[in-house]
């Protein structure tokens, strides 16, 4: 038996869900030979840290995703991740049509950069 407050509370209580709409990943051809350079142990690592961090807000500034200061390979953000984040996702947005197109995936060790096994200066 439920007391008058709980059957009151039951009654008034009402939840607005926001519809959130998820951006579409899309990735450029080039990005598979970039895979391929990445020890395969890392590929789901990879893929899900894209499915789930660019999926709703590719553009909201964290800590490890940051606007690019100059645009590179025609990237405007960037996505830092992975086992002392080593793995970059370089990424630029379509707002309007929501999506987010996934430009270069590399690995940082050091001060090198590479992409797709050839060291890059960004």
């Amino acid at each position: 038996m439920s007391s008058g407050i709980d059957t009151l509370c039951k009654e008034t209580m009402i939840i607005v869900m926001a519809t959130v709409v998820r951006y579409e990943i899309i990735y450029a051809p080039v990005v598979k030979n970039h895979m391929k350079a990445i020890e395969r142990r890392y590929h789901s690592l990879i893929r899900q840290a894209i499915e789930g961090r660019l999926s709703f807000e590719p553009l909201v500034e964290t800590r490890n995703r940051k606007p690019l200061k100059r645009a590179a390979m025609g990237a405007t953000w960037e996505i830092r991740f992975g086992p002392n984040n080593r793995f970059r996702v370089f990424y630029r947005v379509d707002q309007k049509e929501r999506r987010v197109f996934v430009l270069a995936i590399g690995e940082k060790r050091g001060n090198c950069l590479r992409i797709g096994g050839e060291e890059i200066e960004i």
